[in-house]
């Protein structure tokens, strides 16, 4: 993997990412923010627990030019299945360090355990410390207000 400064992936590692993004997503136009090494987990209502899924992997922020103007993905590295959520108003979020559970709009409940903690909990983790609504996740790392 490309390498990581504190605000993400620098340089040529970012180019690189963005285009491999943009293969799933031809509207990305802007990595936000990345988080080199998250594992997804999903609620098992029969057990009652939250389980391990097969998608692990980098987590990456970023902006599109199409609506929804804001998502993230987790780029797999277990199989050829990414997790993509567009951010909107529908998702809600909620963070417990050194986890971020994620409702979406289908009302399914995810949660994301990041493997590698960075040293300074950017702006991945700024996201939600605005909730509960998740508006102002370009206001927070890129100054752009979202409406």
């Amino acid at each position: 993997m490309a390498a990581v400064a504190a605000g993400g992936l620098v340089g040529k590692g970012r180019d690189i990412s963005l285009a491999a993004l943009q293969r799933h997503d031809p509207y990305i136009n802007r990595i936000v923010d990345v988080a080199s090494q998250v594992a997804l987990y999903t609620f098992g209502h029969r057990a009652n627990e939250w389980e391990k899924t097969d998608v692990e992997g980098t987590l990456f922020v970023y902006t599109r030019s199409a609506s929804p103007k804001h998502g993230f993905t987790i780029m797999n590295r277990l199989s050829m299945e990414n997790r993509t959520e567009p951010i909107t108003k529908d998702l809600d979020f909620q963070l417990q360090d050194p986890f971020l559970l994620y409702r979406n709009a289908r009302c399914e409940s995810f949660l994301i355990h990041w493997v590698v903690l960075p040293l300074k909990f950017g702006p991945v983790f700024k996201i939600v410390q605005c909730m509960p609504s998740c508006l102002c996740l370009v206001s927070m790392t890129v100054g752009v207000s979202i409406r």
